[in-house]
């Protein structure tokens, strides 16, 4: 679901978000950014907390749970097919470079990006190049030695930090101890910066606001289908006094009314989603289990007809 907002100041970076770590908060933060129409990167190539894991049990929508390496193909998959770029290198520095951010990684590569978003659940040291280390990291004492460690509590509860443009998915106190937890931590750390990349492009406050879901066109009905409805509800919306040229203000509004009518899917689009997905899923089962199942079927019907 393409967005059909204009990057009016993303185009002097190379990229407009880079995700540092590409676990389920990275991931997850990622499809959301990308989904929006941002030009997103994960970069993907540290230690991975959810690597130690022997099995994951406990990922809703997996009943009798889903081994390691299949659902990391399927984040990385999904990561993908939402338009972002998954990149198997390590970010050893993010600096500032201008009103955006420079990113230098183990192999070499330098990009720019105008949003960071830190999902790296271990590590936090390729932030520190920022200055802020103080508010950043805290100190603790160990068998008499002194270690640092990224302070959990820098970001607030949905990602922000005190340096305009950086966002931590991942470490945080709030939620990322369980793989679950972490996706819900990056999808909310990822709606935070849409949000305010909404408001620097002229969105009132009321609708910056960004839901990322479909709807049913049958559920599009009444007043509701004409653009002056849409109109009257995005004017009561917009304050007196708000800074914006009236023509500027027409244009978001003509923007949002685009994208909120997008969302809505007739059923054969529906169900031919529904297929594909379906599909797609198949492609990370076992085959052997696949064809077990399909005979299974078979002499089911047979036993029923």
């Amino acid at each position: 679901m393409p967005n059909v907002d204009e990057a009016d100041d993303e185009d002097e970076f190379d990229r407009d978000v880079v995700v540092v770590g590409g676990g389920p908060a990275g991931c997850s933060a990622a499809v959301f950014t990308a989904r929006y129409g941002l030009d997103t990167a994960v970069f993907d190539r540290g230690t991975a907390s959810l690597r130690r894991c022997a099995y994951l049990e406990n990922y809703l929508g997996f009943p009798a749970g889903i081994d390691i390496e299949t659902f990391y193909g399927l984040l990385h998959e999904h990561v993908a097919e939402a338009g972002a770029d998954l990149v198997a290198d390590l970010v050893e520095t993010v600096t500032r470079d201008g009103d955006g951010f420079a990113v230098e990684t183990q192999d070499g590569r330098e990009l720019t990006a105008r949003r960071v978003v830190a999902a790296t659940r271990y590590d936090g040291d390729y932030l520190r190049a920022l200055g802020d280390t103080d508010a950043m990291f805290e100190s603790h004492e160990h068998d008499g030695e002194t270690h640092e460690h990224f302070d959990r509590d820098y970001p607030d509860a949905d990602g922000r930090t005190p340096i305009d443009g950086v966002y931590v998915a991942s470490p945080t106190s709030t939620a990322d101890a369980q793989a679950i937890m972490a996706a819900g931590q990056g999808a909310r750390t990822a709606r935070t910066l849409l949000a305010d990349v909404r408001r620097e492009r002229g969105y009132p406050d009321a609708v910056a606001d960004h839901y990322d879901w479909v709807r049913r066109e049958a559920d599009l009905s009444g007043e509701w289908t004409e653009r002056d409805t849409w109109r009257d509800w995005f004017a009561e919306r917009v304050p007196d006094d708000v800074d914006l040229e009236e023509e500027r203000v027409a244009a978001v509004r003509e923007r949002e009314i685009d994208r909120r009518l997008d969302t809505y899917r007739d059923a054969e689009a529906l169900a031919a989603a529904a297929e594909r997905g379906q599909k797609r899923l198949l492609e990370h089962v076992d085959d052997d289990a696949v064809l077990a199942r399909a005979r299974e079927i078979e002499a089911e019907r047979d036993a029923g007809s």
